[in-house]
């Protein structure tokens, strides 16, 4: 799955390698910039994503809030891995892949 990037006035692409569902969790390649491998799901205090790789995680919210889970995810990631990660959950949640 192919999805577009913007930060400011750059833009990129980023494209979804493995989504894998687990029932009670996701996983989830990303290659752009980076490659980032992560691990999205839920909690009784709304969504949350793991990225073993960056030793980082969060707390999230719905896929379609964007802003939020880009400013969280740009605080661990960094801002183009933040934007990136937040993306690739939108376009799954928007093709109904995420059941959130």
């Amino acid at each position: 799955m192919q999805f577009e990037c913007q930060w400011k006035n750059e833009k990129w692409s980023g494209r979804i390698t493995n989504f894998t569902d687990y029932g009670t969790h996701y996983e989830i390649n990303i290659q752009s910039r980076s490659s980032v491998h992560v691990l999205f799901g839920r909690t009784s205090l709304g969504g949350f994503a793991c990225m073993p790789d960056f030793n980082a995680g969060c707390h999230l919210i719905s896929p379609f809030d964007t802003f939020w889970n880009t400013e969280r995810l740009s605080f661990v990631l960094g801002m183009v891995d933040g934007i990136t990660v937040a993306q690739a959950l939108y376009h799954l949640a928007k093709s109904e892949l995420i059941d959130y």
